[in-house]
């Protein structure tokens, strides 16, 4: 009968993180996603970024159904952060949505 030589486990090393908190992709701030859709609308609506006010709703600006589905797709890509189309109804402002994806982005 042979002897089983016991087996030794290698030693334990220390698993670094992937990406330090420094590497990982900064979310954007409140006014960064305000900034954004401003520039979505402007160019929409084809009117100056300056006429567009952040506390008004956004069917105050004509914006129909597509359009509303085709910014909130357009948000997914640049936040790469997926949400209901219909968010733009239950945060129907500029100002109430950039505070809502902001606050969402800040609980992943």
């Amino acid at each position: 009968m042979q002897e089983i030589s016991q087996v030794t486990p290698p030693p334990t090393q220390s698993i670094a993180p992937l990406t330090s908190p420094s590497e990982l992709p900064k979310k954007p701030t409140v006014t960064e996603i305000q900034t954004w859709q401003i520039n979505y609308l402007a160019d929409v609506l084809e009117i100056d970024a300056d006429e567009i006010d952040i506390t008004v709703p956004f069917d105050r600006y004509g914006l129909d159904s597509s359009v509303a589905v085709g910014m909130s797709g357009d948000l997914e890509d640049w936040l790469g952060y997926e949400f209901d189309p219909t968010l733009l109804y239950d945060y129907p402002t500029i100002e109430a949505l950039a505070k809502h994806i902001a606050a969402e982005l800040q609980t992943e």
